[in-house]
């Protein structure tokens, strides 16, 4: 069996790697600007759909977005119809930031995909989108107790 999932974790990491060196002039690092760039294409969001987007506990979101919060990037709003509720914005700073990172990405895609044809292209980001849905199934499963049988 091909180790897939080593590829897929080398990959990530590597670029994780490289998007922490790029924005440490900009003050974001251990991966906050995954959190930015989510509230940024959607703002008014809550932290928990916020968390479900990108794969992480709640723990972790409230930690990366308190930090996102001190150091100026993402600010907390009371929901108008529930006080209850805080969602978050974007600040000017975290809006100025972004058009970098959406740059970034691009660039690191296009090297990611140097020398593939538009259709072996389409064929990874199809393949890895149900790669995804898979392990989304078991993330869900797991995230509320359940224990895997392997």
């Amino acid at each position: 069996m091909k180790e897939i999932l080593r590829e897929i974790g080398m990959i990530a990491r590597a670029l994780d790697s490289i998007s922490n060196i790029e924005f440490k002039e900009y003050d974001l690092t251990k991966g906050q600007y995954l959190y930015l760039v989510r509230i940024c294409e959607n703002p008014g969001m809550i932290q928990e759909k916020l968390a479900e987007m990108i794969k992480v506990d709640r723990t972790t979101a409230a930690r990366a977005i308190k930090k996102l919060e001190l150091n100026g990037f993402v600010e907390k709003k009371d929901d108008p119809q529930n006080k209850k509720i805080k969602k978050l914005y974007p600040t000017e700073k975290g809006k100025s930031v972004f058009p970098f990172i959406k740059r970034e990405n691009e660039y690191s895609n296009n090297v990611a995909l140097e020398g593939l044809t538009e259709e072996e292209t389409e064929t990874i980001f199809n393949l890895l989108q149900r790669v995804r849905k898979n392990v989304e199934r078991d993330w869900e499963f797991v995230k509320k107790g359940n224990k895997r049988n392997y």
